[in-house]
């Protein structure tokens, strides 16, 4: 015999397993919604886990209101949770904002990327007077190779020299600036 949502609710007050099978029935659709909601992975599994912790504690004041079924008070949770979420994210985003933060390095996990992209913001200006201060051609074969990402076959045509030469320009203009940038952090 299938016991209900209800029957699973009551009986979770001295039996976790049976809170167990009410997880079961419903984490699936619970996270995919919120990953539909949120678009993130990592919002979408700590949200299901919340409505999960929230209803375990709440299972004693469950009503049957739906036949049995315990969806709709679920969802309820999940509702809240989102709308908090959201109101959470729109405080944050109001935060990042007014610091010029830009919303990419709020939803990196990786924090070490966080500590390397703003160390490597703080060098921009120096970055941009040590391209400025390199010959002309050495700048030219460092944009086309590196910024607009061309392979060096395509680097000697647009200069009008060998794949070498543009290689040799490209490595010239590397060295040059990592001397530049390791000279700044000392």
């Amino acid at each position: 015999m299938i016991r209900t949502d209800a029957d699973l609710l009551a009986e979770a007050r001295h039996d976790p397993l049976a809170f167990r099978e009410f997880y079961d029935r419903y984490a699936a659709w619970v996270r995919s919604w919120f990953m539909r909601q949120t678009g993130s992975e990592t919002a979408a599994l700590d949200l299901t886990a919340e409505t999960f912790a929230q209803a375990w504690h709440a299972s004693r004041r469950f009503k049957d209101m739906a036949d049995g079924s315990g969806a709709p008070w679920l969802f309820g949770i999940a509702r809240n949770l989102l709308r908090q979420y959201h109101k959470h994210n729109r405080i944050e985003s109001a935060a990042r904002e007014r610091l010029g933060m830009p919303t990419a390095w709020a939803e990196c996990e990786d924090y070490e990327a966080v500590d390397e992209r703003m160390f490597a913001t703080s060098l921009a200006p120096l970055l941009q007077h040590a391209v400025r201060a390199l010959p002309t051609e050495q700048r030219k074969a460092l944009e086309l190779r590196v910024v607009q990402q061309l392979d060096y076959e395509e680097v000697a045509g647009a200069l009008g020299c060998s794949q070498n030469a543009a290689r040799l320009r490209v490595s010239r203009a590397l060295r040059a600036l990592g001397l530049k940038l390791r000279g700044a952090e000392a």
